[in-house]
């Protein structure tokens, strides 16, 4: 059993090059943590500190309890899945699962019960023999996790697993990573850019930005209650309508609509209104907040067209609402009614990007 905790973790390298800023989390047996971001986020760089790769400025790590921030990479009982595989090529997949355990010197009877245990884990058994330029990538893949697992380490860390496999296997990847690491029950932190990967594969996650973390919840809350206009609009494909509105009195003025606000201390002179594309639906006669605008543009998804809606304004340029409606229908240049489920509606301050409860 075993728990991972980070305490305000700081990576900088020169006053302007700051990756990781301030960082704290915990991590408990039977956790699937995502760090999620895009580019430069800083989650790549914590992980790599978790690992020992990296030496944090500032900070703590905690494995249960005991300090392991300055402790060496191979002495953190920790098992890593890296991007590239790092597979070595001029060894069999059986003498590659086993490299870990040959050099701490683990007795050849547990080395082979563990690759055996692993192999048939991962439906290996038929691939053992064979080298890494002899697999396909999904199997390199599982090859690179199979490594990880013999080590039966306290905590497992991958990095972007699968941004090297085309779009079909990955899915199938994904779910194989979700069962092999759920029946395991140590910590995991999982790095991607990837929000299908965080959201299928989490029990939590956290939403970096800029090297500090923007919201730590479970995947439906980061998608439903995002804490701020970073997360809201980082999160979610299509990405959330943000429409910035002029308000007056308790209303916030969309077109013809009046949007009733909700109960704060001290209405702004504008407001920040955020709606998923898919809550977004056409107006039905009783619906007393319609939207009037006219398609621009209709973008088919299969099951689903994305209609770019212009919506008049008096105060600014016209603004675009976006909406995931059933395909019968084309709705090019027709004027068209929306509605906006007060329910769905998510308000953002104009000045600190935070979400207004």
């Amino acid at each position: 059993m075993a728990k991972l905790e980070l305490q305000n973790l700081n990576k900088t390298y020169t006053s302007k090059i700051i990756p990781v800023k301030d960082v704290s989390l915990t991590v408990d047996d039977n956790e699937f943590l995502t760090l999620l971001g895009p580019s430069g986020c800083g989650k790549s760089t914590t992980l790599r500190m978790i690992a020992g790769l990296e030496e944090p400025t500032r900070g703590r790590i905690f494995l249960g309890d005991e300090d392991i921030t300055f402790k060496q990479p191979g002495d953190r009982n920790m098992a890593m899945v890296f991007q590239s595989y790092a597979l070595y090529p001029h060894m069999s997949v059986y003498e590659n699962l086993a490299s870990g355990l040959k050099l701490k010197k683990t007795p050849r009877t547990e080395i082979e019960q563990r690759v055996t245990e692993v192999s048939k884990l991962l439906g290996l058994e038929e691939l053992l023999q064979r080298k890494p330029g002899q697999l396909s990538g999904g199997q390199r893949q599982r090859v690179a996790v199979g490594r990880a697992l013999v080590r039966r380490a306290q905590v497992y860390l991958l990095d972007e697993p699968l941004s090297n496999l085309d779009a079909l296997l990955r899915e199938r990847v994904r779910a194989d990573i979700k069962q092999i690491f759920a029946a395991q029950k140590a910590p995991v932190v999982y790095v991607t850019h990837d929000q299908t990967e965080a959201m299928t594969l989490s029990t939590k996650v956290a939403v970096l930005n800029d090297g500090l973390i923007q919201q730590l919840d479970p995947p439906e809350r980061i998608y439903n209650q995002p804490a701020n206009l970073f997360v809201a609009g980082f999160v979610g494909s299509p990405q959330m309508n943000l429409l910035t509105l002029p308000c007056k009195g308790r209303s916030a003025i969309l077109g013809d609509a009046n949007i009733l606000l909700p109960d704060i201390p001290t209405v702004p002179p504008e407001i920040i209104l955020g709606i998923r594309p898919e809550n977004v639906r056409i107006a039905q006669p009783d619906d007393r907040q319609v939207i009037q605008g006219q398609v621009y543009l209709v973008e088919n998804l299969g099951m689903h067209n994305l209609v770019s809606v212009r919506v008049a304004t008096a105060e600014t340029e016209p603004l675009t609402i976006r909406a995931l409606l059933p395909p019968e229908q084309k709705w090019n240049n027709e004027e068209i009614r929306l509605a906006l489920p007060p329910q769905n509606i998510h308000w953002f301050d104009v000045k600190s990007g935070d979400a207004l409860k």
